[in-house]
């Protein structure tokens, strides 16, 4: 069943999908999703199992004159790459989608991920916004990959220790609870009493800023 041409557009909506972006569709039938992604001027790759439906979008990418841009490939899904996505868009089962969540999450904290109604288990999205005037397959869901922050790491006011469950943080900042711990891609925030710490995660470093009890700068290394 094809994505409706309403939910492509806000599901590219919610995605924020910019010009410099590159997006993969998974499961990209006849193509009309890879298709609207390089009409907003994206790089845009469709992976299919089925080549009929393959020939049948590099006809339609040609004729909306995108054929540039808008990429297909007859491959699995679970032997794919998609390292080099920036965006990926899906309308696929659940199960499918749990499969492919450890590869997912494995992509750069930031990479945005977009699924027509069907969700990614127990990982909640991000953000869902629905289509108006709809009558089935009406969600678009999104999901920001997160920077893997799980483990101990040493800050000049002692150990942070944290625990992650995808975008949610919890643990300790020396004998300390955080509160309200958060990640959006490599953007990381938590409290510790009154005091509000926010930060970007680069690999084993996190650098930012803290506000409200204090302020100032702090940073942290992880052991």
């Amino acid at each position: 069943m094809p994505t409706s041409e309403a939910m492509v557009e806000k599901m590219l909506d919610l995605a924020q999908l910019k010009p410099d972006d590159t997006l993969i569709d998974l499961g990209s039938g006849d193509g009309r999703t890879v298709i609207a992604a390089a009409k907003r001027g994206a790089t845009a790759l469709g992976i299919e199992y089925n080549p009929d439906m393959v020939a049948l979008s590099k006809t339609r990418a040609a004729e909306a004159g995108v054929a540039e841009r808008a990429t297909f490939a007859v491959a699995d899904l679970f032997a794919s790459d998609f390292t080099r996505a920036t965006v990926i868009t899906m309308f696929l089962l659940p199960d499918i989608n749990v499969r492919l969540r450890p590869q997912i999450l494995d992509l750069a904290p930031g990479t945005r991920i977009v699924s027509n109604t069907f969700t990614m288990g127990d990982w909640e999205p991000d953000r869902q916004e629905a289509v108006t005037d709809c009558v089935s397959w009406c969600t678009a869901l999104l999901w920001i990959v997160p920077a893997k922050v799980g483990g101990t790491w040493q800050t000049s006011d002692g150990a942070l220790t944290l625990e992650q469950q995808f975008q949610n943080v919890t643990g300790t900042f020396g004998t300390t609870a955080i509160a309200s711990g958060r990640l959006s891609g490599d953007q990381i925030q938590f409290q510790v009493g009154d005091v509000h710490y926010a930060g970007r995660v680069t690999g084993g470093a996190i650098e930012g800023t803290v506000s409200g009890g204090r302020t100032g700068t702090w940073s942290a290394t992880l052991q």
